[in-house]
C-alpha cells in the first residue's frame, strides 16, 4: 500500500524549508538547501513506501502557523502530530530529543547516558543527524561536551540562531538576564 505525503515550501527567517505530511502527521521538515534532503526524500520513498506530491493539507497548514509563532517567540511547544519512520535506535534518540526543554541544551554524552548507553555518543550523534524534522524535533539543542555548537544539518549559523532565539525567549519568560555563553558570539543570522 502506497502512502501519500504532500509537500510544501515554508518560508522562515533563516531560509526556506520543505515540509512533507500525510493527512495525519508531519514526516519531514528540512531546510531546502540541506545536502541530506535528497537522500532523506529517497529513503521516505524507497524504504518506507511514501509517494510524494506537491500540495497542502491541514497538517502542513498547522506546521506553517506554528513555525511563524515559534520564530515570533510566541510558541515554545509544537503540537503538530509527527510520524517519524526510522530504525529503532533512531526513534529512541528522536524521542529523547523531544524531551529537551525549550531554551535548554544537552550534550551527546548526556543523551547517551539517558538511554543507558554511556559509550554511544557517536551513535547518538549519527541518529541526531538523521532527524528529518528540524526544529520540531529539536536536534539543534544538542551540543558538544565542551559547549561547542558541533554539527547541524542546517548549518551552524542556523543552529546558533535557533539556540539564541530560544534562549532569549526563555530568559524573558524566566525574567532573567539574556546572556548565553554559546550563542553570545555572532548570534544573529
Amino acid at each position: 500500500m502506497t502512502r501519500l505525503l504532500l509537500q510544501k515550501k515554508i518560508q522562515t527567517p533563516i531560509g526556506p524549508m520543505v515540509a512533507m505530511a500525510s493527512d495525519d502527521a508531519l514526516s519531514l521538515l528540512e531546510f531546502d538547501d540541506r545536502p541530506a534532503l535528497p537522500p532523506e526524500i529517497e529513503e521516505l520513498e524507497q524504504r518506507y513506501g511514501y509517494t510524494i506530491e506537491p500540495g497542502r493539507n491541514a497538517i502542513l497548514d498547522q506546521i506553517e502557523v506554528e513555525l511563524k509563532a515559534y520564530f515570533a517567540g510566541k510558541l515554545t511547544q509544537f503540537e503538530t502530530p509527527l510520524a517519524l519512520p526510522g530504525m529503532p535506535f533512531q526513534r529512541v534518540i528522536w524521542s529523547k530529543l523531544q524531551e529537551i526543554p525549550y531554551g535548554r541544551t544537552c550534550t551527546y554524552g548526556n543523551m547517551a547516558r539517558a538511554i543507558g548507553k554511556p559509550g554511544s555518543s557517536r551513535a547518538v550523534g549519527a541518529a541526531n543527524g538523521q532527524n528529518r524534522v528540524a526544529i520540531v524535533v529539536p536536534c539543534h539543542r544538542v551540543i558538544g561536551a565542551d559547549g561547542s555548537l558541533t554539527g547541524y544539518g542546517g548549518g551552524q549559523r542556523r543552529k546558533r540562531f535557533l539556540l539564541d532565539l530560544e534562549h532569549r525567549v526563555y530568559a524573558g519568560m524566566a525574567n532573567r538576564p539574556v546572556f548565553h555563553p554559546i550563542t553570545a558570539q555572532a548570534s544573529f543570522f
